[in-house]
């Protein structure tokens, strides 16, 4: 096999995840596919090494990442953290929702729609929110990690996500036709909720 069949394979292998690291953070389609495409640009340099990687894929991922916050910061004058408007610690440390494995077919689908809903609510956050919270839930960075990468306080970070998992649930409620204390879509004609 070609060097270019081998490469080809590889990319491949990891344009999906390289694709859905960046769109987490950018929100934005043609946003993703320019820094997915400069990901493999930086990976076909170093394909001599990547090549028989075990940590390929970890590369490609913090390479990305790191990309998607280097397009973001370029046009930094366009978005403001919201947290900077106002004041709070955003210290509290409730978890994303989780969902429980499935049994069968019909509740992998079941999990497949609401993962979808999950992103597509996450895209719809302001960047100042959706960036901390995705580097905390699904790239696990620490809080300090994320203070660094993204060049604001450690506090800024805690409100930030915070507020991002609020306005996370509150799109989520609305979606999955939940009430507001989270009782269900039938808890609404019920009295006390």
């Amino acid at each position: 096999m070609s060097d270019a069949q081998q490469f080809e394979a590889f990319m491949h292998k990891y344009q999906n995840m390289v694709f859905s690291t960046a769109m987490r953070l950018l929100a934005n389609p043609a946003e993703a596919e320019d820094v997915s495409q400069e990901v493999f640009l930086r990976a076909y340099k170093h394909f001599g090494a990547l090549r028989e990687s075990p940590t390929a894929g970890g590369w490609l991922k913090t390479v990305a990442t790191n990309l998607s916050l280097n397009h973001l910061s370029r046009y930094r004058s366009r978005w403001r953290f919201f947290s900077e408007l106002f004041g709070g610690s955003g210290e509290d440390e409730a978890e994303p929702p989780e969902f429980a494995a499935p049994d069968n077919v019909a509740e992998d689908l079941e999990r497949a729609d609401r993962r979808q809903l999950v992103e597509r609510a996450l895209r719809q956050l302001p960047t100042a929110q959706r960036v901390p919270l995705v580097l905390y839930h699904m790239e696990g960075l620490r809080y300090e990690e994320i203070a660094t990468k993204l060049k604001v306080s450690l506090g800024k970070v805690k409100t930030d996500i915070f507020r991002g998992r609020e306005a996370l649930r509150k799109r989520l409620q609305g979606q999955l036709g939940e009430a507001p204390c989270g009782c269900g879509p039938d808890a609404k004609t019920r009295a006390g909720c």
